[in-house]
């Protein structure tokens, strides 16, 4: 797999999304404690309100930023969005009101939403090789585990020596660098592709998947895992800051734990794979996630939870979420 590495080019543009992820995770782990500071015991609606700006955004926004991209050249294009997501997270330090954390989410996130399809299409441009290319797409998804794991765990680290605003700034340094990368190498024009309409490029995807069995039985597993990601990061830093009093560190601590039973899940997983129907292995990390967040809420509403209980929690849920998505991935 690290073979594809050799490319130059894919090196480069790999460490770029590497760093720019990772970023993203510190951002994630701040921006929990930013709307805590602001909302104290409300923060769980805030950041429930800002993760779906950040979707809907994504959503909307990629087919558009799709479309625009293959106007632009590559490099320029890409380079310009890690500027301006750079710029947004200078800025969320700053933040005095709840409504400025929804529009500059919205900002950032419409830029990823612009940075994505241009990004992914220039690893078959790059890697002519099929098996090249598909160590590429392992690597790729492999960044983003060992992300879950490493931007909690270097959270915990830098919170023990500054504050939680400054996260935000090792955000902004993430997307300076990734644009650094991008322009020490020489990306290929796009190859021309069968021309589709705006309507046809935002439905086709989904299209496809309702009316494929298997298609729906997995985007049901993929909402699954998607609920569950999203409550652990609504709700343990109210529960570790509000509920249980705890500093800021403690966040960062479970949110590694997460890290740490996704990254487990994912590489004990080929080999659970080679013996049990992916369906069936799917389905038991949902049971495993979904069971574990219920024993949770069920033992903070009767004023039970302890530190312990969130971070076997975190970890559990973290197992169960790479079992969803990793078979996904391999599929």
């Amino acid at each position: 797999m690290l073979s594809v590495l050799k490319n130059r080019t894919f090196r480069h543009m790999f460490a770029a999304q590497v760093i720019a992820i990772t970023g993203t995770g510190l951002a994630t782990v701040a921006l929990g404690l930013i709307a805590y500071d602001l909302a104290g015991a409300d923060a769980s609606m805030v950041l429930g309100v800002a993760l779906t700006i950040k979707m809907l955004s994504y959503v909307t926004l990629a087919p558009i930023a799709a479309a625009l991209a293959s106007q632009f050249p590559r490099r320029k294009w890409l380079v310009s969005l890690d500027i301006l997501r750079a710029l947004v997270a200078c800025a969320l330090p700053f933040v005095s009101e709840i409504w400025q954390i929804y529009v500059l989410i919205f900002v950032m996130q419409a830029a990823s939403a612009g940075f994505t399809p241009a990004f992914q299409p220039t690893l078959p441009d790059v890697l002519s090789d099929d098996d090249d290319y598909t160590n590429a797409l392992s690597l790729s998804r492999l960044a983003f585990d060992i992300e879950s794991l490493l931007s909690p765990a270097l959270a915990a680290l830098l919170l023990t020596l500054v504050a939680a605003d400054a996260l935000f700034f090792g955000t902004a340094a993430g997307f300076l660098a990734s644009a650094l990368l991008v322009v020490s190498v020489a990306l290929p024009s796009s190859r021309p592709g069968a021309s589709r309409g705006m309507y046809e490029r935002t439905t086709l995807g989904i299209r496809i998947c309702l009316r494929t069995p298997r298609l729906r039985g997995l985007l049901g597993l993929s909402a699954t895992a998607a609920a569950i990601s999203s409550i652990v990061i609504i709700n343990t830093v109210v529960i570790i800051r509000s509920e249980l009093g705890l500093a800021e560190n403690r966040v960062a601590l479970a949110l590694a734990c997460f890290g740490a039973g996704s990254m487990l899940a994912a590489m004990a997983l080929p080999r659970l794979l080679s013996q049990m129907p992916d369906r069936s292995v799917m389905s038991c990390g949902a049971g495993i996630a979904i069971l574990a967040q219920l024993g949770l809420a069920a033992i903070t509403l009767i004023g039970g939870a302890s530190l312990t209980s969130v971070l076997i929690t975190c970890f559990l849920s973290g197992l169960g979420y790479s079992t969803i998505l990793t078979p996904s991935v391999v599929c």
